[in-house]
């Protein structure tokens, strides 16, 4: 309380005398207004980080070509094609920042937070992971026979936007794994700033991965271009909303059920067959649809090759989800439950609602699945094992079990009045919108 109060006095007296504003400020002023609960000493200290980057920014905005309108795109093209016969590099005049910590600790408020705070006129960019990396490979196929294809993907995204917030930085797939450095490379180079939050420090991002030696030149780089702060809370503010009961059922065999609170959902509209289009030329067939709400058997969502791309595209078109059937995981449908990690995370990145029937509560969903550590403790053998293990379908998994927490942290939320009354207000804002 006493490090609060000292910051808030800082905030204020900076705010009235040197008109200043930032992150900080803001996170201040919505204290004040009841908007947020008292903040804690943890998040407060990642507030004077941002706060920090927040000013190098505004002081350095010319150098670093933020504002779109003093920086043409005939000067852009201009450098681009100068590039190509002189090697250049235009570093950042300051470093970027990573943020990392657990579940429901703020990340994702404090990097919104700051970046709403920045002028609207700037080169910025706020993206899930996820969205992002869908992005550069679609790039990628489009610039496909050129000589270094990242180079232009990474020049066309730096004159885009200079500064970039990525959400959730987590790397599973050894696609993105083995270009990641060099992407990020031709970013830096290119004077791009990147503000990343993970649940992992960037010592431990793709632990266990295929060809991770490839992938720790890429860390070293992080490191190198970014301030890594550590954001410590133990309270996971998101499981502090109140529940709703009517979401999300727990049992087997419940089809009727969940087929008639999706029927009470659309209303007198009429469920058919949707095709929906993704990225890359892709469709999505959704079993039923109407009033952007699509009904899907978990088998048909998380038991096919489908990835965050085809959610990307499924939640473009559908604001509400009826998913029958999420069973518990483990080793069994290990790959089915990354799946279902990616659904939770862009649901939960595009506010949508999860009417769900599963075998267990969020928590239980995951129970079996562990990392190395945890496995470690409940037998000495267990992380070694080999895949026949018969010790009740334990999964030993790093990634999954790290990612677990913040999926059973999201779909706590998700199920929560708050969560709801927010979606059913997004859904009025849009139809008035539409009205008018």
């Amino acid at each position: 309380m006493i490090y609060r109060a000292i910051s808030a006095n800082t905030a204020n007296v900076a705010n009235r005398e040197l008109n200043i504003d930032g992150p900080l400020v803001e996170y201040e002023r919505r204290i004040a207004a009841g908007e947020l609960l008292d903040g804690d000493a943890c998040q407060l200290g990642t507030l004077w980080e941002l706060q920090r980057l927040y000013d190098e920014l505004v002081a350095n905005a010319v150098a670093c070509r933020l504002d779109r309108y003093t920086t043409s795109e005939k000067a852009g093209r201009s450098r681009w094609l100068w590039s190509r016969f002189i090697p250049q590099t235009s570093y950042a005049a300051m470093k970027g920042l990573y943020l990392y910590g657990g579940v429901g600790t703020g990340k994702t408020m404090l990097m919104d937070l700051f970046f709403n705070q920045l002028p609207s006129n700037w080169r910025k960019k706020r993206i899930h992971f996820h969205d992002f990396m869908l992005n550069v490979h679609s790039r990628l196929q489009k610039h496909k026979g050129v000589a270094d294809p990242l180079e232009v993907v990474a020049g066309e995204m730096a004159d885009e936007s200079i500064l970039l917030c990525l959400d959730e930085f987590m790397v599973t797939d050894v696609a993105d794994a083995l270009i990641l450095d060099r992407l990020f490379r031709h970013l830096f180079s290119n004077g791009t700033i990147l503000v990343a939050t993970s649940n992992r420090a960037p010592d431990n991002l793709y632990e266990g991965g295929l060809q991770r030696d490839l992938f720790l030149q890429f860390i070293a780089t992080l490191k190198e271009r970014c301030v890594v702060h550590e954001i410590g809370s133990s309270v996971d503010y998101r499981k502090m909303t109140s529940t709703e009961q009517g979401f999300y059922f727990v049992g087997k065999h419940l089809s009727t059920l969940i087929n008639q609170k999706f029927r009470q959902l659309i209303g007198e509209h009429i469920a058919v067959p949707q095709e929906v289009e993704v990225l890359m030329g892709r469709k999505l067939q959704v079993p039923l649809g109407a009033k952007g709400c699509a009904y899907f058997p978990f088998e048909e969502l998380c038991d096919r090759p489908l990835g965050a791309a085809d959610y990307f595209g499924l939640f473009k078109n559908f604001h509400t989800l009826a998913l029958e059937g999420v069973p518990v995981f483990g080793l069994s449908n290990k790959t089915a439950a990354y799946r279902f990690v990616t659904l939770v995370d862009v649901m939960y990145e595009n506010r949508a609602r999860l009417l769900c029937s599963a075998e267990g509560t969020p928590i239980e969903l995951f129970d079996r699945i562990v990392t190395i550590a945890d496995a470690q403790k409940m037998a000495p053998r267990t992380s070694s094992r080999s895949m026949k293990s018969d010790l009740s379908d334990i999964c030993v998994d790093n990634e999954l079990g790290f990612a677990k927490d913040r999926t059973i942290s999201r779909l706590t939320e998700m199920n929560s009045r708050e969560y709801l009354q927010q979606h059913a207000e997004m859904l009025a804002e849009k139809q008035a919108a539409a009205i008018a």
